[in-house]
């Protein structure tokens, strides 16, 4: 089935099976900072922007975001370089494998609280998992940038 939606910034048409993952669907379409992490919605990994709210793409079929706007890191490219220089000043930068969804949960964030504090951090990255991090200088280096770039 064909499905139509803004994926980064660009208006794409989309041949996809009718029970198909957006996960899958932006992976084949070689978004590959999508990353597959339980398959059971629990960890965040797979977080991406739908209309600039954070959604587990491995729980979401595709044809219920056709219309609408899909952002992964690949179209917020200027804030993710940004928040990585924080997050390796706070040496909390591990592997990476969250980083992705982590950085997309924060600009949301940015767009939706303009001035966090630390436990509104905590509390909005609840859902996002970090296996090798302590969560603490993640939440120090996300407050500074979002301090530092409002």
């Amino acid at each position: 089935m064909k499905v139509t939606m803004t994926i980064n910034h660009r208006q794409r048409e989309l041949d996809v099976a009718p029970g198909e993952h957006l996960l899958d669907t932006l992976r084949n379409h070689h978004i590959l900072s999508v990353k597959r992490g339980c398959d059971s919605s629990s960890c965040g990994v797979c977080t991406v922007l739908v209309d600039m709210k954070p959604v587990l793409s491995c729980s979401v079929l595709t044809a219920r975001v056709a219309g609408k706007e899909i952002l992964t890191v690949e179209g917020i490219h200027d804030f993710v370089e940004t928040l990585a220089g924080y997050m390796g000043h706070e040496g909390a930068d591990q592997c990476g494998f969250c980083n992705p969804a982590l950085a997309l949960t924060v600009y949301a964030l940015k767009h939706e609280i303009p001035h966090p504090t630390l436990d509104d951090i905590r509390h909005y990255l609840l859902g996002n998992l970090c296996r090798c991090t302590g969560y603490q200088a993640q939440h120090i280096a996300i407050l500074k940038c979002l301090e530092e770039c409002a």
